[in-house]
């Protein structure tokens, strides 16, 4: 047995986890804030008698449990590999995305509803525009603050991708409140309450769908966004003079930014295996950023598909 990616996979282990630990600090700090306002957007929803208002508060109300779920996430991808879980513990950050969308979906449906009801029973509506200014204002302050929180988070990682399209949408929704407000106050227009609240929640939709979509990829052990396996391939066959062909290769991604991949390959006769590895390691690494390979060198001539093709697994 011997390790291909030992050296670089150590190198990258300190940085993954000062910045996972930011990441922790910034959703623990975005949840607080997220909790404070959203006790803040229920009452004053209450209080008003607004919809946007309301609505938003419940969005905030899942994000706070997105938030917190983000949070645990990041916590759980440090804990180290186990017996039972060889990998460790990253695709959590994964899976907190994936039910992170699937919340979306719900709150989207509950503020559709509501919003249809009032728009067909517009003589209901009775709301305290001034009130529901005050606090719509505050709302899309502290939206600002926590989408700053969280800005510049990896584009392939799932988690504060999530955590972010939670928070976007508290921004839209608090932006649609604060026109809702104003429409209401000085034009006299019920129906923009609801019907802002509506148009939000197809914003919501969208983007929800977009990470359910990334997040189930990932799941469902896809190559990464951007990543041609035939590609990699092609390439890795002419990484050395020693290799004679490269088959059965899987890429894929366990967690946000953790590229791996396992692959067959067939030398020459009379070459040595160290000088093809080194190469395949430093492709995959320099140019596709896998650091995490497990390697079969096949004896020449070997037929594809034998189980007993080849005794010696390189990682």
């Amino acid at each position: 047995m011997s390790t291909v990616h030992e050296h670089s996979h150590a190198h990258h282990a300190h940085d993954h986890g000062d910045a996972v630990g930011g990441r922790e600090r910034r959703l623990l700090l975005a949840f607080a804030l997220t909790l404070l306002m959203l006790a803040m957007e229920a009452a004053g929803g209450l209080w008003s008698g607004s919809l946007a208002l309301l609505a938003d508060a419940g969005h905030m109300l899942v994000d706070a449990f997105a938030l917190l779920l983000a949070f645990l996430g990041a916590w759980l991808a440090r804990r180290p590999a186990d017996a039972r879980r060889s990998y460790g513990y990253g695709r959590m950050e994964v899976l907190a995305g994936f039910v992170n969308a699937l919340t979306q979906f719900v709150l989207v449906g509950f503020i559709a509803w509501e919003a249809v009801d009032r728009l067909l029973h517009l003589d209901r509506i009775h709301i305290l525009s001034g009130v529901m200014l005050a606090v719509a204002l505050a709302g899309l302050l502290v939206n600002l603050l926590v989408l700053r929180l969280l800005h510049g988070h990896a584009h392939d990682d799932v988690n504060m991708g999530a955590a972010s399209l939670h928070v976007l949408g508290d921004l839209f929704g608090s932006l649609g409140a604060v026109l809702a407000a104003m429409a209401v106050r000085w034009l006299d227009w019920n129906w923009a309450d609801p019907l802002l609240s509506l148009l939000v929640s197809l914003l919501i939709l969208g983007g929800a769908w977009r990470l359910l979509r990334r997040s189930a990829h990932i799941l469902l052990e896809g190559a990464p966004e951007g990543l041609d396996p035939a590609e990699v391939t092609a390439v890795l066959r002419g990484a050395d003079a020693s290799i004679r062909d490269v088959h059965h290769l899987h890429v894929w991604q366990l967690a946000s930014g953790s590229r791996m991949a396992t692959l067959h390959v067939e030398l020459h006769e009379g070459s040595e295996g160290a000088a093809a590895l080194g190469a395949i390691r430093r492709v995959l690494d320099e140019r596709f950023g896998i650091r995490h390979v497990t390697v079969q060198i096949d004896p020449a001539g070997c037929p594809d598909g034998h189980h007993d093709c080849g005794d010696h697994a390189h990682h």
